[in-house]
């Protein structure tokens, strides 16, 4: 098992600054019931849960590019060709479904972030890279590397903990700071 202790600082530094947004999100999320969790608090179709599991979906879908390639994304599959299917999958994930919990996405958001710390403290080089997918947001022929795709996921897990500190505020006026 390796531990900061023994991490580049550079690694030390990506883990420190993903965990510090992964908290701020989770204490927004804090003493909310299921209800709560799942309730729209503006005119976005965005839940306090919903960024959680949406978040938890970003991180492993990124990390499993880092992995495996850009089969990973969306299975691979050809942005142009996506079906009505695909859009519903999608905007799922921004949703708490029937059945789910807020409990069972930080578990899952958790069992997503111990994977991401541990391939980040393990991964032989962060300048492995791989071509992305065709898609209309990323340049024909780009490619990203494992530093680049971290860089990406603490942009997008501080960018959705802010959203839901406007969520919690709206939904009781808690803040996360302030």
């Amino acid at each position: 098992m390796t531990t900061d202790t023994t991490l580049t600082r550079e690694r030390a530094d990506l883990l420190e600054t993903l965990r510090a947004h992964r908290g701020f999100l989770r204490y927004t999320v804090r003493e909310l019931t299921d209800e709560q969790a799942g309730q729209r608090t503006t005119v976005s179709e965005l839940c306090l849960g919903g960024l959680i599991k949406h978040v938890a979906e970003t991180e492993s879908g990124w990390v499993d590019f880092i992995v495996d390639g850009n089969s990973a994304i969306m299975s691979g599959k050809d942005f142009s060709k996506w079906t009505e299917a695909d859009f519903v999958e999608r905007a799922n994930g921004f949703r708490m479904l029937p059945g789910e919990t807020l409990a069972g996405l930080l578990a899952e958001y958790e069992r997503v972030a111990t994977r991401t710390d541990e391939l980040v403290a393990t991964l032989p080089d962060l300048d492995l890279s791989h071509p992305l997918p065709p898609a209309p947001w990323f340049e024909p022929g780009a490619r990203r590397s494992a530093r680049r795709v971290l860089l990406h996921i603490i942009a997008e897990t501080a960018q959705h903990a802010g959203h839901a500190d406007i969520l919690r505020e709206a939904l009781d006026g808690q803040k996360t700071m302030g």
